[in-house]
């Protein structure tokens, strides 16, 4: 039997397993040094994504904390894209975990008029440049970025969709 997955809102009671599992890739998997210090909004999501007309989402494989996506919104019909991580035994096409989450995304921001999405990613991450780039973002220059983007320190690649009504 399959377990299913499934992909909704998550709130504060879910910090630490989203720490845990944001933590584990950055510093484990991909050698960076980022710390929890540097990412104070995970210690509080509720304040820093939902009650600014954002969201956080968890995909889960039963009960497990799987994956995570959220948004940012950012005024002027704007959204920022954070905190997208998939656990590596749910990644690939076989869960299309990392797909999944992104439509639901993509979806909430058509849903509430939001209509361009930006995000900010580091070098390191190959597979998440493919990824975005066939979902249509396209790569832009920091300075490209609208004033209003919430930059964080480590980001150094940046790129951009606009979505059609």
């Amino acid at each position: 039997m399959t377990v299913p997955l499934t992909i909704r809102p998550i709130h504060n009671e879910y910090c630490e397993q989203v720490i845990d599992l944001i933590l584990s890739i950055q510093q484990k998997e991909f050698g960076l040094t980022i710390t929890i210090d540097q990412q104070p909004d995970l210690r509080d999501i509720d304040t820093n994504y939902h009650a600014g007309d954002g969201n956080f989402w968890g995909a889960f494989v039963g009960e497990e904390l799987a994956g995570t996506i959220a948004l940012i919104n950012t005024g002027h019909n704007a959204g920022c894209i954070r905190k997208m991580f998939v656990k590596p035994a749910y990644r690939g096409r076989e869960w299309g975990m990392a797909q999944k989450l992104l439509d639901v995304l993509l979806q909430f921001c058509r849903d509430n008029g939001i209509t361009d999405v930006q995000l900010g990613t580091v070098e390191p991450l190959k597979a998440a440049h493919r990824f975005y780039e066939r979902n249509g973002f396209e790569r832009i220059a920091k300075e490209d970025l609208p004033p209003y983007f919430p930059l964080m320190l480590t980001d150094t690649m940046f790129y951009q969709l606009h979505l059609i009504k």
